[in-house]
């Protein structure tokens, strides 16, 4: 990577695939070099990707976009996408026109300095944000938790009891059932259970 970015042109900008393991590993100097690359505000954007993308292995990945002269200074793109795309085969996931466009539409938000931060799956963070979390690029920690959806608006120790009252029941039924085996295997040639 830094073989790349020394090659890059004063304006230029570059694309990486990469193993999840590079945005928080700290073996082998990683974790310097990931400092170094965001204090010198070249990492523009990083997307976790879902697994099973690929053919030949099954770790996710991400995506990191390096630029020399970023429109968004001192601040990432962190975008969470690795519950995008549908799985096409048992081993493969491909990801749908509609999530590439996503992806791309809230890259140009960022870009134009538009983008609305959404809970699980995109923000916009300084460069501050990113030291206090000891320069480790995971989306996941930027964009936290998406909205859980609504249950229908009934109170948890409502939910609660009504749960724990449907388990209760099919408890009974449970020793009920139970009971008729015993009986039947009792009855068919004495087995004892």
């Amino acid at each position: 990577m830094q073989h790349m970015i020394h090659h890059l042109a004063p304006k230029g900008r570059l694309g990486l695939v990469l193993a999840n393991g590079s945005l928080s590993s700290q073996s082998g100097g990683e974790g310097d070099i990931r400092k170094n690359i965001v204090e010198a505000d070249l990492v523009e954007c990083i997307v976790a990707m879902p697994p099973q993308l690929f053919f030949t292995t099954q770790i996710p990945v991400s995506l990191w976009f390096i630029s020399k002269d970023k429109t968004q200074k001192g601040k990432t793109l962190f975008i969470d996408a690795r519950t995008m795309g549908s799985m096409k085969s048992r081993k493969l996931r491909e990801l749908t026109d509609e999530d590439i466009g996503l992806i791309g539409k809230t890259v140009s938000e960022f870009e134009a300095g538009t983008l609305l931060d959404v809970a699980g799956f995109c923000a916009a963070v300084d460069t501050t944000q990113i030291a206090k979390q000891d320069y480790i690029l995971t989306p996941g920690r930027y964009v936290g938790m998406a909205d859980v959806e609504d249950d229908g608006g009934e109170p948890f120790e409502e939910k609660m009891a009504r749960l724990t009252g449907e388990l209760s029941g099919l408890f009974v039924e449970s020793k009920k059932a139970e009971a008729e085996i015993r009986r039947q295997l009792k009855s068919v040639g004495g087995f004892e259970v």
